[in-house]
């Protein structure tokens, strides 16, 4: 099966779903003979990474794949030994060496035109950026992509800070992020921010129209405007909800919608809240895996843990899961309760907008919930009923 992501990827910068402003940003930006360092922001699915690979493109010509390099820094969260990772992937040949990725120089330099056809690879921008003269290196010939840079921290940060002033002459580096404020003004100054904002739920429907035409679809009327809306601003989402549907053959219905976002997501998010009402905030079993035993996280850390691995969220991902499950109206529970809750849960979504440590806050936000709970439990009403 064909990924509509892929098939349907943006090839030039109009291509974009974004605003005119933002493309003609990027496109301007891509094609100066010597471009700057990136800082792209915005909410997730809003086309960070679709601009990226754009800029890569037209910055590098056509065999820009051989010389991009892209780190998720949320990876380096989830595992041991991430700052030796990290330093691994910016000096490929050890810490001690002072051969650096951004100081290497690629030959496609020389002519980064010679080892592929533009023609199967057109320039974004409509037209090659300036080359080099003959004999001399182009200004940039290697890209390094640090996506979801929010989770670097401010040792790493400080780390990219030196080598971008030290060894990244014909190398230029691109962030992206969700929240700016939490990238160091060091890095900050050292690129050009590029602001993109939420897409609207219209722009979304009006590209799902697109797709449902050339796929000859024939949903249902209003079904496209129902998964624009629970996309909430992520085209990426709304792209694969489409597929999804179609591949079932499950755009005839309206209703069909709402059963994939019940199911998709509603026991997950119950199962959290119940253990952590239920006081359950950490909860550690020994598993056997394997020939060892070992002790995992269970309770509502573990199955918040898993919840975030299976849908890739992040903090704010969660905090809309949450609310969006307290406001439906399918969780029985009682109104000063669920005022309770939905206090905690808007207290913890404005704690995440200064903070750098999500988990911090959720973990913080669960512990609230254990004491909700166990007010609420304890009450004299509750023990009545």
């Amino acid at each position: 099966m064909t990924n509509w992501l892929e098939q349907y990827r943006p090839v030039f910068f109009d291509d974009l779903l974004t605003t005119p402003q933002v493309i003609d940003a990027l496109k301007h930006l891509s094609i100066q003979a010597n471009p700057p360092h990136l800082l792209l922001s915005g909410p997730t699915g809003c086309g960070k990474t679709a601009s990226l690979r754009l800029i890569c493109r037209q910055v590098l010509g056509p065999s820009w794949r051989a010389t991009t390099h892209v780190l998720q820094a949320r990876d380096l969260n989830k595992t041991s030994g991430a700052m030796a990772k990290f330093e691994a992937f910016l000096r490929p040949e050890g810490a001690g060496s002072d051969d650096t990725l951004a100081g290497r120089t690629s030959l496609d330099a020389f002519d980064h035109n010679i080892s592929a056809s533009s023609s199967a690879s057109p320039p974004p921008a409509g037209e090659e950026s300036s080359s080099p003269e003959a004999g001399t290196f182009a200004a940039v010939s290697r890209i390094i992509i640090i996506e979801d840079a929010d989770y670097l921290g401010h040792a790493r940060q400080s780390y990219l800070r030196r080598m971008m002033e030290e060894s990244s002459r014909s190398a230029r580096f691109i962030f992206t992020t969700h929240t700016p404020s939490r990238i160091i003004e060091a890095l900050r100054s050292r690129t050009q921010h590029v602001r993109m904002p939420t897409l609207s739920r219209l722009m979304i429907e009006q590209r799902l129209e697109s797709i449902a035409q050339d796929e000859s679809l024939n949903p249902t009327s209003g079904v496209l405007g129902d998964i624009a809306h629970v996309a909430g601003g992520n085209l990426r989402k709304a792209i694969f909800t489409l597929q999804l549907l179609s591949q079932r053959s499950l755009l005839t219905d309206r209703k069909n919608i709402q059963l994939l976002m019940a199911n998709s997501s509603r026991r997950e998010v119950q199962l959290v809240l119940e253990e952590a009402l239920r006081g359950r905030v950490h909860d550690w079993k020994w598993e056997k895996q394997g020939e060892k035993n070992i002790r995992a996280l269970k309770g509502a850390m573990g199955a918040l843990d898993q919840m975030m691995s299976t849908h890739d969220l992040d903090g704010r991902g969660v905090i809309d899961r949450l609310h969006h499950f307290l406001v439906a109206g399918r969780t029985h529970y009682p109104e000063p309760l669920l005022a309770d809750l939905l206090n905690a849960v808007s207290m913890c979504d404005m704690r995440l907008q200064r903070s750098a440590q999500q988990r911090i806050q959720l973990e913080e936000l669960f512990h609230r919930v254990a004491e909700i709970g166990r007010e609420h439990l304890n009450s004299p009403a509750s023990q009545a009923s």
